[in-house]
């Protein structure tokens, strides 16, 4: 049984979607602060975190970033700001879905079994697979763990969106892939036209690959295509 974890300021929601996601047949653990989200993390074993960001005295953005910092566990954000700028934040955050409010409770469900699935079934995601690597342009990237090793040896952690992204990237190298291609591998959704989670997700791993915004090198912007990741990829068992 998946455990969710619901963290939100609002007492009526929370008790909401406790009984909810436990009829839906979820085990449920709610936290109204990051203090307790923190405490029932270090004692339970979390498939997914429902995370409001207007949370009481605390910015439910800065507790996402933190968490991301810490664990790999998938994230959706619920949020009353239901704005563009408030989905691209969370995303550059490293959750792994928005949903704005008011939402139906069928909805939110929706989104779970979405993102646990796509988060079991990416290549070197499932739990208990064996350690595998792959390597590129001096990098080497841990499946299981989801971690890079840096030419001069330093370790950087992949959110789950971003991830996703480099996986599928490293999958079809030297290849232009459309950004539709890239949001349905990665969000599993259709594109809109105002939808920058790609480029948002190509942009961090820019930055984390040490990769030039203005001149990249590695992963290179396509015009009128998507982006391609240009470089030489190697597996290890």
């Amino acid at each position: 049984m998946d455990h969710i974890l619901v963290v939100d300021d609002d007492p009526n929601i929370r008790q909401l979607l406790r009984d909810y996601l436990r009829e839906m047949g979820y085990e449920t653990s709610v936290a109204s602060n990051g203090a307790q989200t923190k405490r029932i993390l270090g004692t339970a074993q979390i498939d997914l975190i429902v995370l409001d960001l207007m949370l009481d005295g605390e910015d439910g953005l800065d507790l996402t970033r933190e968490l991301r910092r810490a664990s790999d566990v998938p994230v959706i954000i619920l949020s009353a700001r239901g704005g563009l700028l408030d989905r691209i934040l969370g995303l550059e955050m490293g959750a792994d879905d928005y949903l704005p409010k008011p939402f139906d409770p069928r909805e939110l469900v929706a989104k779970i079994k979405v993102v646990l699935r796509r988060t079991r079934t990416v290549p070197g995601m499932r739990r208990g697979d064996a350690s595998a690597f792959i390597t590129f342009a001096g990098w080497r990237l841990d499946t299981r763990m989801k971690q890079m090793l840096s030419p001069d040896g330093v370790v950087v952690s992949l959110g789950g969106s971003d991830y996703r992204t480099l996986r599928t990237l490293l999958d079809h190298p030297n290849r232009p892939l459309a950004r539709e291609f890239l949001l349905d591998q990665v969000f599993n959704k259709n594109m809109t036209p105002l939808d920058r989670s790609i480029d948002v997700c190509v942009s961090r791993l820019r930055q984390q690959l040490r990769d030039s915004a203005r001149d990249p090198n590695l992963i290179r912007t396509v015009r009128n295509e998507g982006y391609m990741l240009v470089a030489e990829v190697g597996y290890e068992a």
